[in-house]
């Protein structure tokens, strides 16, 4: 039997999509990637999902798994081959359990992360997790790059969120690690193999995340810096006075709020255009009150010290949506300007002045009028370094033309800086060669055992990260 014909058998024919129209599923987010798929498989059970594999073993045909497809590296769309089977989780999408006394809930793979965070808002909890693409990512494309975003600070990436995993393995067997356990000291601890492994090792098809008890009041904030050194000691200001409730803490470049202000006039900024734009958040276990009082008297002792020039507090929950709002519109102003040369890093914290400066004049001198879009998660150390091509440049051609030599300066600059080329993005399709130029040769050699004992025949999506 054709493999076409047994998928139809295991999902019905209506969920086989091998004609037609499949832009959806074969060009990724930042449309730089265009595959072809030798179908699109949409599973509804985890059941499904393991005989789909064992099913693509037999006939020795390649799978890549997709979530939201709002990856950015080109790690969840087929090649060009024409041979890649595109497994999408979407239809995977129920709440299967929240258990509030202990603090979990048990989820498919192919829940978008809004909708987890609204089953655990109804619930009185709180999953932390939150990024701009949480309308449409999904939890198993989270756990599978270690997604970031905008709370690290507090509550960690995607990894430190999840309790258990359940994956279909490369054979098509079904391991069921869905503990809701916070201590199990019982051999190797599977999940972590898993857990940004951007479905080189296996199809992850539910997860157990830890939730927390809602804060009882939040603070939001800009705060206008003139240097990157300044933000860095306003991070250690803002550490010292509100500790474990200090949940975010972004930097906004100027010329990066100027592309929102250009492409997005609507969206109100409080503060006038200056060097840098600090975003801090903080959520209280007390009072509303008591939260707005500690968060004012951060922001006076800054002013007093001159750390920050000008601050605006968000007086309602409108007003702090707005402001994190800005911050989540600088990819896509970045969109709408253009094509551009996107580096996700990270690097020690007191280590970041220091790259920028260095690393920005460096561009500027290697490829002159180029403009630099810089944000990020400051206080975790992730940068989104951006490097926009000249004005009036043609911006394709700019970056077929300079792209390999920008990321070689900045990502050696990154190196000796002692940083990472990925800090929440992943590896894909797009980073695979700087990483095997970058990354210890022993690590290299750790990586790639595991992908052949776990999948000896490389058809779990062959040709990412290694």
């Amino acid at each position: 039997m054709k493999l076409l014909d047994e998928l139809r058998e295991i999902v019905g024919a209506t969920h086989v999509l091998a004609e037609g129209d499949l832009a959806a599923y074969e060009l990724d987010w930042r449309k730089r990637y265009r595959g072809r798929a030798h179908a699109v498989v949409r599973p509804g059970s985890t059941a499904e999902v393991a005989a789909i594999v064992r099913a693509c073993v037999a006939h020795g045909v390649p799978v890549v798994t997709q979530g939201g497809n709002t990856g950015l590296v080109g790690a969840s769309v087929p090649d060009a081959s024409g041979t890649q089977l595109l497994l999408s989780l979407t239809r995977m999408n129920r709440v299967r359990a929240i258990d509030a006394a202990n603090l979990t809930m048990t989820v498919d793979a192919g829940c978008v992360l809004q909708q987890v965070q609204e089953a655990a808002a109804a619930q009185g909890l709180l999953f932390p997790l939150s990024l701009a693409a949480e309308g449409s990512c999904t939890i198993g494309g989270n756990l599978a790059t270690n997604a970031g975003g905008t709370q690290v600070l507090r509550y960690g990436n995607a990894r430190e969120l999840c309790l258990g995993l359940e994956v279909v393995s490369a054979s098509g067997e079904i391991w069921n690690g869905l503990t809701g356990l916070r201590k199990d000291n019982t051999g190797y601890d599977l999940r972590h193999l898993f857990v940004g492994s951007e479905g080189t090792l296996g199809v992850i098809t539910g997860a157990t995340l830890k939730l927390y008890p809602q804060p009882a009041a939040s603070g939001t904030a800009l705060a206008a810096v003139a240097s990157l050194t300044d933000a860095v000691a306003l991070l250690q200001l803002a550490q010292s006075r509100l500790g474990a409730s200090l949940t975010g803490f972004e930097v906004m470049e100027r010329h990066a709020l100027g592309l929102v202000r250009t492409h997005f006039p609507q969206l109100a900024q409080p503060l006038p255009p200056v060097a840098w734009t600090v975003l801090l958040e903080q959520s209280d276990s007390e009072s509303a009150e008591h939260a707005r009082a500690l968060f004012e008297a951060l922001l006076e002792t800054a002013l007093e010290r001159g750390l920050v020039s000008d601050a605006a507090v968000a007086s309602s929950l409108e007003q702090a949506k707005a402001m994190w709002h800005l911050r989540e519109s600088i990819p896509m102003a970045q969109s709408v300007q253009g094509p551009n040369i996107k580096h996700d890093i990270a690097l020690p914290i007191s280590a970041i002045p220091a790259f920028v400066e260095r690393t920005d004049a460096a561009l500027r001198h290697a490829f002159p009028g180029v403009r630099l879009v810089n944000f990020g998660h400051l206080g975790d150390g992730n940068l989104h370094y951006n490097v926009q091509p000249p004005d009036g440049a043609d911006a394709n051609a700019y970056l077929l033309e300079h792209e390999h030599a920008v990321n070689t300066l900045v990502y050696d600059a990154v190196g000796e800086f002692g940083g990472s080329i990925s800090a929440e993005h992943g590896i894909g399709a797009l980073k695979r060669d700087e990483l095997a130029l970058r990354k210890s040769p022993v690590a290299l050699g750790l990586m790639r055992a595991i992908k052949h004992a776990l999948d000896p025949q490389d058809l779990m999506n062959p040709g990412r990260m290694l």
